[in-house]
């Protein structure tokens, strides 16, 4: 149960579907709502697809390239502490802006910026990699896909609800909820700092022992 809640936090907070609210309002709004249910459905669909892939032979694929666990641990929580930063000071908005504009000048927007690298991006990557090397039985690895499954089927259904919720919880709302977001992932990434750390200077001084 501990580390369904830790997973289902850790993915939920870096995928975050509330902030990614008014950016789906920015990208398919101007669409009619059959066309926005699609291009929801889709991103979501294609973000799993990349995740699953991901999950299954991201472990194989570190081992092939001769890197530790705990070193991609130790810079996966770097990189998410970056992104905790980003979303408790603000600079999320700036490139936020960025990839709208960029979006805008392409016709289905759910591949790029939805699905990468908005849902599967290098955050999520990180993540996914670091539970599913604590997922140490079949189990455990399907507790980490299933809850990567619900985090986004939560996506999608805020895609669906963006406009009315965005209405509800306001701009300052929207801000509010992703700086506490924020916090916690900023938590999690030290966590996971310090648990990789730990392990290497373990090893570190077994070697020295010995």
């Amino acid at each position: 149960m501990s580390f369904a809640i830790t997973a289902f936090l850790t993915l939920f907070v870096v995928i975050d579907p509330v902030g990614l609210m008014p950016i789906f309002i920015t990208l398919a709004g101007k669409h009619p709502a059959e066309e926005q249910n699609r291009i929801a459905r889709q991103a979501v669909l294609i973000a799993a697809a990349i995740l699953l892939v991901f999950a299954l032979l991201g472990e194989w694929l570190l081992r092939y390239l001769e890197i530790s666990i705990e070193a991609f641990q130790i810079t996966g929580g770097i990189l998410l502490l970056k992104i905790a930063v980003d979303m408790v000071f603000g600079p999320v908005e700036q490139e936020t802006v960025e990839e709208e504009k960029e979006a805008l000048t392409i016709e289905d927007v759910s591949v790029f910026p939805l699905a990468i690298p908005l849902l599967a991006g290098p955050g999520t990557f990180a993540s996914i990699l670091i539970l599913t090397a604590k997922a140490h039985d079949p189990l455990s690895l399907a507790i980490v896909l299933a809850i990567a499954a619900v985090v986004l089927l939560i996506a999608y259904v805020l895609f669906r609800l963006s406009k009315q919720l965005a209405d509800f919880l306001g701009h300052t709302g929207i801000l509010v909820v992703t700086r506490l977001l924020g916090i916690l992932l900023a938590a999690l990434a030290v966590q996971y700092i310090i648990d990789g750390t730990i392990v290497v200077l373990r090893n570190a001084l077994g070697l020295l022992q010995a």
